[in-house]
């Protein structure tokens, strides 16, 4: 198979993917406390990775360089970002936090222009995450209503950490981990999540029942087997490969999933705004991909 159509293919598996994983992590919540969650699904992934690296003898990669990148991967990326993520869960909607994170392109876009050569942003590019943005925005607004709490408020609020420090570890690592391979920049760094959140789990959730059932497990396992292992290795792999900024547009695209999914499997209902906000989405993404490709 092509790059190219290979490319396409790991985009797609990851927007089908992570479209699904907001809805999981609610479900899984039921039966785990957060940093618990965090900490056995990173354990979990991290395990699946290591031995495929074993298996196939991938390189894990040594030096002062790689240790950088494996710290920032998983305080920011993993520790950080879905620390907070789950935290917040447990008040914040999957559809209002699917909104929150689409934030993550803003920042990518800005922290690029700064720190990345070669993507300076143009007007087109910021129209397009702009567009995008509302789009999301627009499919999603019926939860905003549930920002009336102060307890989700203040979720809410603190969800925004997670785009955040997760786009400063995109433009670091597209930066400087450049030759590293993907199981590098993912296995070590969850193993070191598994047992940071571990240990944070240990103090602060300590007394807290664990309740595991059929539905709970499942979105576990799948959680840490499909939502971590295999698509965060795809998605360093692209890193590798594409412009950061672009790579941060499939944000975009999960809500367009999730909503896809309600629809055909759930019998949700499709109204017009969640048609305009896809459109706006796509017409946004486009309009970056497209157009906004520096000189």
């Amino acid at each position: 198979m092509r790059q190219e159509s290979l490319t396409h293919v790991a985009l797609a598996l990851l927007i089908l993917i992570w479209g699904t994983t907001w809805a999981a992590i609610r479900i899984g919540l039921e039966g785990l406390p957060p940093f618990t969650g965090v900490a056995v699904r990173f354990a979990i992934a991290a395990a699946v990775l290591l031995a495929v690296a074993a298996a196939m003898k991938w390189p894990l990669g040594s030096g002062s360089r790689a240790y950088f990148l494996w710290i920032v991967n998983a305080a920011l990326s993993f520790s950080i970002s879905y620390g907070v993520v789950y935290w917040a869960e447990q008040w914040v909607p999957s559809g209002l936090a699917a909104v929150l994170f689409s934030t993550f392109p803003l920042f990518v876009a800005v922290m690029a222009h700064f720190w990345l050569p070669g993507e300076r942003l143009r007007l087109v590019s910021v129209v397009g995450v702009l567009l995008g943005f509302a789009g999301v925005v627009t499919i999603f607004s019926e939860d905003l209503t549930s920002l009336a709490g102060r307890q989700t408020r203040w979720a809410a609020l603190v969800f925004l950490i997670s785009p955040f420090v997760s786009a400063v570890a995109n433009v670091v690592i597209k930066r400087w981990g450049a030759g590293f391979h993907p199981i590098s920049l993912t296995a070590v760094p969850m193993a070191m999540t598994a047992g940071i959140m571990g240990v944070l789990a240990a103090w602060i959730e300590k007394g807290r029942g664990i309740s595991l059932d059929v539905a709970s497990g499942a979105a576990l396992i799948y959680l840490a087997i499909c939502g971590t292992a295999i698509t965060f290795l795809l998605y360093f792999w692209l890193l590798d490969r594409l412009p950061a900024t672009r790579l941060s547009l499939i944000t975009y695209g999960v809500p367009i999933v999730a909503v896809t999914v309600g629809t055909l499997l759930l019998d949700e209902a499709f109204t017009r705004r969640m048609f305009l906000g896809s459109l706006l989405v796509l017409a946004g993404v486009g309009l970056a991909v497209k157009y906004g490709r520096a000189r």
